[in-house]
C-alpha cells in the first residue's frame, strides 16, 4: 500500500491541519495596530502562519480572548512547516494590581465582618 498523495491532495490536507490549529487556539499576539491569532504556543515562543505573520521583533502583547496575559520581547527565529517561530526574549505576565515597593508583614484584610447579634 503507497502512501503517496497528489500535490493537490496534500496542499488540502496542510490547509486542513493549518486551519485545525488556528481554531484551537484562542491566543493572539498584537504589534503595530496589528492583530494575529497564534498557530501553536511553546515554552519559549510561539509560532504564527508564515504567510500572514509580520516580521516582529520588540515588544509585543499576548492576549486570551480579551484577557490581556502577558507582554512580551519577541524576536523571529525561523520559518519551518509554513510557520514562523518567534522566541521570547522575556516574558512578563499581566497583573491587575499595582506593584507594591514596601514590605507587608501579612496580608490586611480588606474589611471585617461584625458578629451577628
Amino acid at each position: 500500500m503507497s502512501t503517496y498523495f497528489s500535490a493537490e491532495v496534500q496542499a488540502g490536507f496542510d490547509a486542513a491541519r493549518k486551519k485545525a490549529l488556528k481554531q484551537r487556539h484562542r491566543l493572539r499576539v498584537e504589534a503595530d495596530g496589528m492583530s494575529v491569532r497564534v498557530v501553536r504556543f511553546l515554552d519559549d515562543g510561539f509560532t504564527l502562519d508564515a504567510e500572514t505573520a509580520p516580521r516582529l521583533r520588540g515588544l509585543v502583547n499576548l492576549y486570551d480572548g480579551s484577557k490581556h496575559i502577558s507582554q512580551c520581547l519577541v524576536v523571529a527565529t525561523d520559518e519551518e512547516d509554513g510557520e514562523m517561530h518567534y522566541e521570547f526574549k522575556r516574558a512578563t505576565a499581566v497583573s491587575d494590581q499595582a506593584p507594591v515597593d514596601y514590605y507587608q508583614s501579612e496580608p490586611t484584610p480588606a474589611g471585617l465582618l461584625g458578629r451577628p447579634h
